[in-house]
């Protein structure tokens, strides 16, 4: 069955409550009389409340009406949130500025709105010392602690060890703020842009004046 609602004169009653262009109420009027008031107002009837007994029909531009529908359920999926789960492995003896590489990355996915698994991987001997996995989680916590908090406590899996970070700041949030900034730059590149340009047009008087003048032609002397 079609969830577009019935217009014009796919309409099937003998009257209708009828809600007028700007939504006045017009009372209930014949099907025909609708029609009528449809055709001079240059509008389409729309059948809004097929369930209503009678059903209530609007005067308005279909077609419009549609594509607006349309465009907001387009901007409503664009804005809309999923929440996202990244995962960021490390060994326990892990090195400095690999240390520092992967806490980027937990910075940027916290900054994104998005969670973070850390999964510590233990290898071998590795296994007999937890406290190990335990106390650079901790130290990963804290250094990002103005971004995210602990969602999930640190807890053993079998081998690894596992925590997740939650952002502060909601997903939504995150996006407006990127689609802001993105904004942002875009209209500082079109200033300098258009700095640049001024500057050339200003630039190019004062170059013709600074050219040197033509020597004036000799004129020949006399006998």
């Amino acid at each position: 069955m079609s969830a577009e609602p019935r217009i014009n004169d796919r309409i099937r009653v003998p009257e209708v409550r009828l809600v007028g262009p700007s939504g006045e109420q017009v009372g209930i009027v014949p099907l025909a009389k609708a029609l009528e008031l449809a055709q001079e107002y240059d509008l389409d009837l729309v059948e809004v409340a097929a369930t209503a007994r009678p059903p209530v029909c609007k005067l308005m531009d279909y077609g419009k009406f549609k594509y607006e529908s349309a465009m907001k359920a387009r901007e409503a999926r664009k804005n809309q949130a999923h929440t996202v789960i990244k995962e960021m492995k490390l060994r326990p003896k892990i090195d400095p500025h690999d240390y520092d590489t992967k806490k980027g990355h937990v910075v940027r996915f916290l900054k994104q709105g998005d969670k973070v698994k850390i999964t510590i991987m233990f290898r071998g001997r590795e296994q007999s010392r937890p406290e190990l996995g335990f106390r650079l989680l901790q130290r990963l916590a804290s250094d990002v602690e103005d971004l995210g908090f602990i969602e999930s406590n640190p807890k053993q899996d079998g081998r690894n060890m596992i925590m997740v970070l939650g952002p502060h700041k909601k997903k939504t949030e995150a996006m407006a703020e990127a689609r802001e900034a993105q904004a942002a730059r875009k209209a500082g590149r079109q200033g300098s842009s258009d700095a640049v340009s001024e500057g050339e047009t200003a630039e190019a008087p004062a170059d013709a004046a600074e050219a040197p003048a033509e020597a004036p032609a000799e004129t020949p002397s006399e006998a």
